[in-house]
């Protein structure tokens, strides 16, 4: 499960995933919602995650579709819940951005990405009146790290979701960087050894590193890819993760950036402008365009996106998969809780024939691990 491989192959369409999609006709709410689109307080047996932008979006999508499958509402058969990073309309963090995870849950600050999201779940906070914890999986579009609570009692579980590749981004419009950089080069440019685009072919401009805010899953995968322990002076952490609306791209050819190339491809091909009412028929449900001025760059002149996905022959060192954390539980099959086995595990919704053309519709790729356990 640590090694990041490409499975491809065979899976169903992405006008499926718009016919199990479909039925929708306003802009979908970020944070739980019941089947009729309006805002819900989840209830205190439901499941509710939060954490990661990377993933926010699919399993919003999940949530949806899956509640649908609950007959009878109750203790033995919860709905499951997602609360995105930020609210709706937002394009950065803020302290005043607060939720109410479930219903009699105490008021905490809105988790914003992987780590954020791990910490919440970590808390163990419950309700007091029930005892029933206020969250239940985080979001994660990084792997277990040396600092993760341990896979055993008291600890978490990281499960297989699907798969997903990151790349470096520029302004399409105007930009100073040469077309293609290999592993070596964008090690100097991330890690500020180099600070010229004339040292990689580009013009002779100075080179702006920007990367995600602090606790993205998507950021500690990338310093992984980069051997980075340490950020250098040189870089900026003012933009959210997979938004290249943000005011620091705009006319800024000297920028660099990093994007899920899933994220890219769900919000580019699959989502419709934010500046819409709803979306049109075939697109996402959930999200909108904010790749903004930004495009993706290639990684040793390969392209990271063919016909509107993830190309299978992108770098295999910048895959990467990304999990959905649950609280280790001793005894159980994959030592996962029964309340969670029927959404998360290998014979669970998110890894079923009918969740493959949702996960390709929101950019991702289907993971024939979906469902172990690291």
């Amino acid at each position: 499960m640590r090694k990041l491989t490409r499975v491809m192959a065979g899976f169903a369409s992405v006008a499926a995933a718009a016919a199990l999609m479909a039925g929708s006709v306003t802009a979908a709410s970020a944070d739980p919602i019941a089947s009729n689109g309006k805002a819900v307080a989840p209830a205190y047996y439901d499941i509710v995650g939060v954490g990661s932008n990377t993933t926010e979006y699919v399993m919003d999508q999940f949530s949806v579709n899956y509640n649908k499958t609950v007959k009878v509402h109750n203790v033995s058969h919860p709905f499951f819940y997602s609360w995105d990073a930020l609210p709706k309309g937002a394009n950065a963090p803020s302290p005043k951005f607060k939720i109410t995870p479930k219903a009699g849950c105490t008021v905490i600050p809105r988790p914003d990405g992987s780590g954020d999201g791990l910490k919440a779940l970590d808390q163990n906070q419950k309700d007091k009146s029930t005892g029933h914890y206020c969250i239940d999986y985080g979001r994660s579009s990084g792997g277990r790290s040396s600092t993760s609570p341990k896979e055993g009692p008291g600890g978490v579980i990281y499960v297989a979701f699907a798969k997903d590749a990151i790349t470096w981004a520029v302004d399409s419009a105007s930009h100073d960087s040469p077309g293609t950089l290999n592993t070596t080069q964008l090690k100097q440019i991330f890690s500020c050894a180099k600070d010229n685009w004339s040292d990689f072919g580009g013009k002779n401009a100075p080179i702006k590193v920007y990367l995600p805010q602090a606790g993205s899953g998507t950021l500690s995968t990338w310093e992984k890819f980069m051997g980075i322990t340490t950020l250098g002076s040189c870089v900026n952490q003012a933009p959210e993760e997979n938004e290249g609306t943000n005011k620091v791209f705009q006319k800024n050819p000297n920028a660099i950036f990093i994007y899920s190339i899933g994220a890219y491809v769900a919000q580019k091909y699959h989502s419709a402008a934010c500046s819409a009412k709803a979306p049109a028929k075939g697109q996402n449900q959930f999200g909108c365009n904010v790749t903004g001025a930004l495009t993706l760059g290639k990684i040793s002149g390969t392209a990271p996106i063919v016909a509107n996905k993830i190309n299978p022959k992108f770098p295999a060192s910048y895959w990467r998969t990304v999990y959905n954390v649950l609280r280790f539980s001793k005894g159980t099959p994959f030592n996962m809780a029964k309340t969670v086995a029927p959404f998360f595990s290998r014979t669970g919704f998110l890894c079923s024939a009918k969740a493959a053309p949702i996960i390709q519709s929101y950019g991702f790729v289907v993971d024939k691990a979906c469902g172990s356990v690291s």
